[in-house]
């Protein structure tokens, strides 16, 4: 695998084999979102780029996971690192969640990787059932194992479950007294089905949440991306816009940044067909 030449790698498992392959992303297919893209998480992007700064120098660093609300900027926060630090021989592997079991063999190929390349395992959308065992593998490789991961790899996840695994309320209920009260799914030991299913985030040194937006950062986003798509500025702060955006944002139940760039496109994407449609004329 040529990691002096791409930046980013896909692992691919094949299937009916022990193994896989890592599959190289070109730069024209790579996500181009920058930090300077995106707005109002800036604490997050500080902890993040912080973080990866001191992992790049070769000074102690800690895995991460970003938790919270969809499309809130968490996969776009980790894809613009390597936009960021790609010429500070950063490298990116994505992983899904379903392939957790080859992280041994990513970890043993990457480990031997040359020239001080550092790579950041990334897993976007974790989360488990609660009869899954994948996550086992993980858990152990992020800090259990009696072998050290190396020092050239960080695993950086997103998800939307802050433990990653299900809660249910009746985690928190109280062991009865009554045994005519046991079925024979009931765990006499529950507490620590509990502390099972939170050791895992429990692992990633540093959590950063994230939030819906409130209106005015919402639309503060949306002039954002009107303005790269090169709207005109009245155009942007008409009224008719403004209320556009919010009527997009209410009919999709979310005021996220993905939400604010989508309607962006759309909104420009139709402004400009008509503009040039009409000079045609």
């Amino acid at each position: 695998t040529n990691f002096e030449k791409f930046n980013a790698f896909r692992w691919q498992h094949l299937l009916n084999q022990i193994n896989g392959n890592f599959v190289e992303i070109t730069d024209q297919h790579i996500n181009k979102i920058k930090l300077t893209d995106l707005h109002f998480i800036e604490q997050q992007k500080q902890i993040i780029v912080q973080n990866t700064m001191q992992f790049l120098y070769g000074f102690p660093a800690n895995n991460v996971l970003l938790t919270g609300s969809r499309g809130c900027g968490k996969s776009s926060l980790v894809h613009a690192l390597l936009n960021e630090f790609a010429a500070q021989n950063l490298r990116f592997v994505e992983i899904d969640k379903n392939d957790l079991g080859d992280l041994p063999i990513v970890i043993q190929i990457l480990s031997k990787a040359k020239n001080n390349l550092r790579f950041i395992i990334f897993c976007d959308d974790l989360s488990f059932d609660a009869d899954d065992n994948r996550y086992k593998a993980l858990k152990s490789l992020l800090d259990g194992s009696m072998a050290m991961p190396p020092e050239n790899i960080l695993i950086y996840a997103t998800s939307n479950h802050r433990h990653l695994m299900p809660d249910y309320f009746s985690d928190n209920n109280a062991v009865q007294k009554d045994t005519n009260y046991y079925s024979q799914n009931d765990e006499i030991h529950r507490n620590e089905t509990v502390d099972e299913k939170i050791s895992l985030s429990d692992r990633f040194g540093i959590w950063l949440p994230f939030y819906n937006f409130d209106q005015s950062e919402f639309l503060g986003i949306v002039n954002y991306w009107l303005n790269f798509y090169n709207i005109e500025k009245a155009i942007i702060e008409d009224e008719q816009t403004i209320l556009s955006a919010l009527q997009w944002a209410t009919q999709r139940g979310s005021r996220s940044g993905r939400t604010a760039k989508q309607f962006a496109k759309d909104f420009a994407g139709k402004y400009l067909l008509a503009k040039k449609l009409q000079t045609q004329k």
